[in-house]
């Protein structure tokens, strides 16, 4: 196992700069995720990071040693890729032990390894198909079984999910994890699914435009966004942001609602100054004491474990998740109220916390 270090990363291609100064630290034996809308940078570094890249400026370094050189056959890496990218004409046994036979491994030793990776992953019974006798998540197993019988300092997963269906990417998610957490080698994951990066890392990274948005745990992100770009791509479904101004003890919203201000931020506003006001679905309630404000049901999603509501609040659309059942009906009016000590409170230029 090793740490992983990017210090002041660039990278160019051509005119065009594609990461700006990046530095990230991942701790040795962590799950770091790297997330991200699609062109954000995030799967350019992490082929960086393998060597299947150069790298414009800045340092990585892994287990300490600066890499920027290092081909990426001394870098001690494996990596899963999106496609899989097996040979079909061989048998899943020898698709694992590839590797291990360029590199001379004596052929016991070999069996040893691919036989440990296969009970591991549940391929044992598999190890004499080829690939067209797979499904898709067997054979993303095997993928991930040919990097484990490497033995790396560090796995790299490029959207090693992106090709499966919607129930064998949850599956999938949770095996990847168990096998982190029984390995605990050092793994860097990129995938542009926020629900993939908050049930699986220790870490996420959010990226943006070739950026750093914020570094933190899953809760961290989720209760703390340092910027309203965070706030609105780490949880489903998305916050919800009103325009506003200070006024008083609360911010006044659309349609001259009323929104209540959580402790830390009350008083650190000027009366009239515009603010933008951030909630998410499920910190909205169903107002029972005349209190909150009214809006206007758009749509309602029932989904069975929740229901979600989408309304209208002046201008400006709202969502909100309730677990109880409701009997809303589009057209109507649904009074709804902000829980305060959940909201965000944003500058409206900068996009910053306040």
């Amino acid at each position: 196992m090793a740490s992983v270090s990017i210090r002041s990363v660039h990278k160019r291609f051509g005119d065009a700069a594609v990461l700006h100064g990046v530095d990230i630290d991942i701790p040795d034996g962590s799950f770091t995720v790297l997330v991200g809308p699609s062109g954000c940078g995030k799967s350019t570094l992490l082929r960086m990071i393998a060597g299947l890249e150069n790298i414009s400026a800045g340092e990585i370094a892994i287990g300490g040693s600066v890499v920027n050189k290092m081909p990426p056959k001394e870098r001690d890496i494996a990596m899963v890729f999106q496609n899989y990218a097996l040979y079909p004409h061989m048998t899943v046994r020898d698709n694992m032990a590839f590797s291990l036979s360029l590199a001379g491994t004596p052929k016991a030793e070999m069996d040893a390894r691919v036989a440990k990776a296969a009970a591991i992953l549940g391929l044992t019974a598999l190890l004499d198909r080829f690939p067209r006798q797979l499904s898709g998540g067997q054979r993303q197993r095997v993928a991930m079984g040919r990097a484990i019988v490497r033995d790396p300092r560090v796995f790299l997963f490029d959207e090693p999910l992106s090709n499966l269906d919607a129930k064998l990417r949850v599956a999938m998610r949770t095996e990847i994890k168990e096998l982190h957490q029984r390995l605990q080698t050092t793994s860097i994951y990129v995938t542009h699914d926020q629900i993939e990066a908050m049930t699986m890392a220790d870490q996420i990274v959010v990226m943006h435009d070739g950026r750093i948005e914020q570094v933190g745990s899953p809760l961290q992100l989720y209760d703390r966004p340092a910027n309203r770009f965070v706030a609105g791509f780490i949880g489903s479904p998305a916050m919800n942001f009103l325009d506003g101004t200070f006024d008083g003890g609360a911010v006044c919203g659309p349609d001259g609602a009323r929104l209540p201000l959580p402790g830390s931020v009350v008083g650190n506003g000027h009366a009239g100054e515009p603010v933008l006001y951030g909630i998410r679905p499920e910190h909205l309630d169903i107002a029972t004491d005349g209190d909150g404000f009214a809006a206007e049901v758009i749509v309602v999603e029932p989904t069975g474990s929740e229901t979600q509501l989408y309304a209208r609040l002046g201008a400006q659309q709202l969502t909100a998740v309730f677990r109880e059942r409701h009997d809303f009906r589009p057209g109507a009016t649904v009074r709804l109220k902000p829980r305060a000590a959940s909201a965000h409170l944003f500058d409206p230029k900068s996009g910053v916390r306040i």
